[in-house]
């Protein structure tokens, strides 16, 4: 069975394994401490233009969440997000279990609706309510879809006039960056953002994601957090070898584009076959509506996520390709399309 249900499936890109073997055997500190992890947040803070940034490595997607939130607001201080964003549906409340109320709003194809903001903001009014303080965005969204710089901008600019801090989960970061349709850099995210991180995890890395943040006073402290929270390896070289391998030669977007690419071939064989998606997207997330029955007879021979109910007879199904997809997996599936949609 081939599986596109994720992209974290495979272990890792090889010039990252080979980093890693290399320096196996050499002594280093621990926690974060070592000249791996300082030589990757130097080449971070050169990527996006920001030597001021701090830059912190945390093993996954879930902790760079509760931390950003946890650390930056207080208890009675709430965060933003649309009904589809992943701290909302898909960590199980870990930002609740962290005192921290998530107030959800309705988004447009995954991605927050800036009069959403405006209204939640102005209808918190007082001290018998929590206060709305941070705006959080996922790029890609949840749907795939990505955040334009003029979209950031406006989020940006709510977010300095009602004293909100504006944070993005990065977790797929690099395909939204390598998208064909993006316009924002790197460099954006160091000015727009007062906290973000980069996807390690879905795009190559064996584990990891970095930690950026742009605003000073989030920064203090930040490492307390991180230990309080269980998120700080003994062996944080290997996170350090690998963001140093990724951000190294364009590594990083380089395997995001590979991402992009067999998505894009995924799409053009359910154009071909005449199958609706469900949402336009130009990342590595394809979602689809199939028959119930194509979806019976294409789980007889692939692992793919089925995201809701379309109607009676469709579902709503993602397929997600990754930093090593093969083309010869897409042109064997659309063979296999073909026979499921007889």
């Amino acid at each position: 069975m081939y599986n596109f249900q994720s992209d974290y499936l495979e272990g890792c890109a090889p010039l990252i394994l080979e980093e890693l073997i290399k320096a196996n055997t050499k002594q280093s500190v621990g926690y974060g401490e070592d000249e791996y992890c300082a030589k990757a947040a130097s080449l971070i803070k050169d990527t996006i233009d920001n030597p001021n940034a701090d830059v912190h490595f945390v093993p996954g997607g879930t902790p760079c969440n509760i931390l950003a939130v946890s650390s930056a607001l207080k208890p009675y201080e709430a965060v933003i997000a649309a009904e589809s964003g992943h701290i909302a549906v898909h960590e199980t409340g870990a930002i609740e279990a962290t005192g921290h109320k998530v107030i959800t709003t309705e988004g447009v194809e995954g991605k927050i609706n800036p009069l959403e903001v405006i209204r939640v903001v102005e209808e918190h009014t007082d001290e018998h309510m929590v206060k709305p303080r941070m705006v959080f965005i996922s790029n890609p969204s949840e749907y795939g879809t990505i955040y334009s710089l003029e979209e950031l901008k406006l989020l940006r600019k709510i977010c300095d006039k009602y004293g909100l801090y504006l944070y993005m989960d990065g977790a797929r970061l690099g395909s939204a960056l390598a998208s064909k349709d993006n316009d924002v850099s790197f460099k954006d995210l160091g000015e727009l953002c007062d906290i973000f991180y980069i996807g390690g995890t879905k795009n190559g890395a064996l584990l990891g994601e970095a930690i950026v943040i742009n605003n000073d006073d989030l920064k203090e402290n930040f490492r307390f957090m991180i230990k309080q929270r269980g998120q700080m390896l003994a062996k944080g070289r290997i996170l350090g070898i690998t963001f140093k391998t990724l951000f190294k030669n364009n590594l990083y977007i380089e395997l995001a584009k590979h991402a992009n690419k067999t998505a894009d071939a995924l799409r053009y064989v359910f154009d071909a076959y005449n199958v609706k998606q469900y949402v336009e997207t130009s990342t590595n997330q394809v979602f689809v509506i199939l028959d119930n029955k194509v979806v019976e007879r294409l789980k007889k021979n692939y692992l793919f996520t089925p995201w809701g109910k379309y109607d009676e007879n469709k579902t709503i199904c993602r397929f997600v390709t990754s930093w090593c997809t093969k083309e010869e997996a897409i042109l064997e599936f659309a063979q296999n399309l073909k026979e499921a949609l007889r």
